[in-house]
């Protein structure tokens, strides 16, 4: 993957300018590409921000809309580093580059810092060493590798070479029924919580599910027992913002809250989805929450900057943060109207920054891993 930065524009300049300023200057790159423009922005962004976007929804999905546009030229990803690579492999996937004359369609991202804790606990050298320790206690074929689409290109193709496939916290189950319909084991990474979460929903113990922590010397930490007998081995990642809710939180919000309903992401640990009443993705819980009754109580465990919105957009209803603490994705916040307003201007002129290009072999293998996503959901 390699990233472009031009300095034309002083970005310190943008830094000063009011909010309605870099509205406004948005509003007018806009209008000038018109369709040949898509900004993009993640639930979990900030509101000023997702005001200014053409499409806001979750990672996969926004990638997928944009690169099925006929009329999109440039990508403004307000997301994080892993989702700008993945609108690069599909929207510059064969078919469409064909379709384009061979014609690219930059991906930016206005802040080349906002990354993924999550997606960062986990690297291809790491997964590499996973594989081949793994090889010399069990049959590496009968295993398949499933990454969360949280995670980097190069562990997308990791699995695209591995006849293995990506999952979303939707489709996390179709993936593992995928995997075992082929094979008896799975290594699931980048998030512990997801890969649990959803086996146990399959009926696998928690015996068969050992933790494969990368910074152990060997195995991550297990024996080879543990291994030969596991069916999914789990890699020890996490969300930050997930990580914070816990069983006290669900406890106090039903202790105050009569009637309240619980509904938390599957990225969160065990023993609160246990205690939920909805588990779910972000668009699970959206829906959920947009088909709920006028007066029904929630709790959300997921990040502060949805569960605001959704309490802004549904006023009939009674919407809390599952925490008493602010669950914000701190790097997703890195992007901002400044950010946004530098890297649209930058395009619009002609020399554009922060540009997320995918190298050619790992978008070709981790376009299989994504493929194979598809064929499942």
């Amino acid at each position: 993957m390699s990233a472009t930065h031009n300095p034309t524009f002083d970005l310190a300049r943008y830094e000063s300018l009011e909010k309605d300023a870099l509205v406004r200057r948005v509003q007018a790159v806009r209008a000038e590409m018109g369709p040949r423009l898509l900004i993009l922005g993640h639930h979990y962004q900030q509101d000023e921000v997702i005001a200014l976007a053409d499409l806001r929804g979750d990672s996969y999905g926004l990638s997928e809309l944009a690169a099925n546009s006929e009329e999109c030229r440039a990508i403004v990803f307000c997301g994080v580093h892993f989702m700008a690579e993945t609108a690069d492999i599909l929207a510059n996937r064969p078919e469409r580059l064909a379709e384009r004359g061979g014609l690219r369609v930059p991906v930016i991202l206005p802040d080349l810092d906002a990354g993924c804790s999550l997606a960062d606990m986990a690297d291809v050298e790491q997964v590499e060493k996973c594989w081949s320790e793994l090889a010399e206690v069990i049959d590496i074929d009968d295993v398949t590798p499933i990454t969360y689409v949280n995670s980097a290109a190069e562990l997308k193709a990791f699995c695209g070479r591995r006849d293995g496939i990506v999952c979303t916290s939707s489709n996390a189950r179709a993936a593992l029924d995928w995997a075992f319909q082929r094979r008896g084991r799975v290594l699931f990474f980048p998030d512990q919580h997801l890969g649990r979460n959803t086996a146990r929903t399959m009926g696998i113990p928690l015996e068969q599910m050992p933790l494969w922590d990368p910074r152990q010397d060997k195995l991550g930490g297990n024996s080879a027992e543990a291994i030969r007998g596991s069916r999914v081995i789990l890699w020890r990642g996490f969300c930050c913002v997930h990580q914070r809710f816990t069983s006290y939180d669900v406890a106090y919000f039903r202790a105050k809250y009569p009637g309240i309903k619980i509904i938390v992401h599957p990225e969160c640990m065990m023993e609160v989805a246990d205690l939920a009443d909805v588990v779910g993705s972000t668009s699970k819980i959206i829906r959920e929450i947009e088909q709920s009754p006028p007066g029904t109580r929630w709790a959300i465990g997921t990040e502060l900057h949805l569960v605001d919105r959704l309490r802004r957009e549904h006023p009939e209803q009674e919407i809390h943060l599952l925490s008493n603490e602010s669950c914000v994705c701190s790097t997703m916040f890195r992007i901002n109207l400044p950010r946004l307003c530098w890297a649209v201007e930058n395009l619009a002129a002609g020399t554009p920054v922060n540009v997320i290009e995918v190298e050619p072999e790992t978008a070709r293998w981790a376009l299989e891993a994504l493929r194979r996503m598809l064929d499942v959901k």
